[in-house]
């Protein structure tokens, strides 16, 4: 929870993920070190011991210690092998990482990670409840999972048969979403609730729509179908009203045709009628329409051309 009081639904990534993105990481980094040593190797060649040690040295800072924290400061905590898994380093807060996190984070990386070979960042990931390394407990950061699997929408049993339409006058405009979630949260689930608990959790409900709509539940119909019944009705007034905007849409671009017959077409096969367009009406401040002159009898030329009306020119 934020210092705001907003709860952030972030997952935690586990010791298996985490180590394929390490893995990924440290083979692209031991690839890089390799290939810049072989350099330096032919470029150091005529230099002294203690000079190649020290470019040595400082081969391995700026390649194993530097290129990593270069690397999540720039992607905002997203390394190649985190990339690879789906991962991301944030903050406890859910923030993006800045310098100082992936600095300290790098640093003890090179103490639990390199030196260690891993031993004591597994340990330490095993241990935490958030499977957070020490790096991460330093710096205040922790490792989620980005891509997560899609939630699968199950559908809302349609109601009986018999109380198809039979909804049709009440006034649900007082029902909040809130209360319309969890009724479709309740029939989708209903079958894997216990029988008693299940009756109980719909009365309830049915009990707080009846509330919500001013209107008592028919005699005789079960707190279950009664909601169903219901939810199938809001659900066709959402339909009826969308495909009456598609409508009306496609009548706004009737000079091309396309939009109004769509719209005209999908209305007519969910039983919406029609909606009428009027026709184009010219604005009464437009000039009439004059009828083009017509040529004079006898071939002669016409008035435009500065002759008269009998079809003689006058002199020159």
């Amino acid at each position: 929870m934020t210092g705001d009081a907003v709860v952030l639904g972030l997952q935690p990534a586990r010791l298996p993920s985490r180590a394929l993105a390490v893995l990924v990481d440290l083979a692209v980094v031991w690839a890089a070190y390799l290939l810049v040593m072989v350099g330096l190797a032919a470029a150091t060649a005529s230099l002294d011991e203690a000079a190649v040690a020290a470019v040595s040295v400082a081969a391995f800072l700026l390649v194993l210690v530097g290129a990593p924290i270069a690397v999540e400061t720039l992607s905002h905590g997203r390394s190649l092998g985190k990339m690879a898994c789906g991962l991301r380093v944030v903050r406890d807060d859910g923030g993006p990482i800045r310098f100082r996190h992936a600095l300290v984070r790098g640093a003890m990386g090179v103490v639990e990670i390199l030196m260690t070979f891993g031993v004591v960042a597994c340990v330490a990931s095993l241990v935490s409840e958030r499977g957070r390394r020490l790096g991460d407990v330093f710096a205040g950061t922790l490792v989620v999972r980005e891509r997560m699997p899609a939630a699968r929408v199950l559908p809302v049993p349609p109601p009986p048969p018999w109380l198809v339409g039979r909804f049709a006058g009440l006034d649900l405009s007082a029902v909040p979403e809130a209360l319309w979630l969890e009724v479709r949260q309740y029939l989708t689930r209903a079958r894997e609730l216990d029988p008693a608990v299940g009756r109980r959790l719909a009365e309830r409900l049915a009990d707080e729509l009846v509330a919500r709509t001013g209107a008592p539940a028919p005699p005789g119909v079960p707190a279950y179908a009664y909601l169903a019944g219901v939810v199938a009705e809001r659900q066709a007034r959402d339909m009826r009203r969308a495909f009456t905007e598609a409508g009306a849409g496609g009548g706004a671009g009737v000079e091309t045709g396309a939009g109004a017959g769509a719209g005209f077409e999908a209305g007519r096969a969910f039983g919406v009628p029609a909606v009428a367009v009027p026709p184009v009406v010219p604005p009464s401040d437009a000039p009439p329409a004059v009828p083009p002159a017509s040529a004079p009898p006898g071939g002669g030329p016409s008035p435009e051309d500065g002759s008269s009306a009998t079809g003689f020119a006058p002199p020159a």
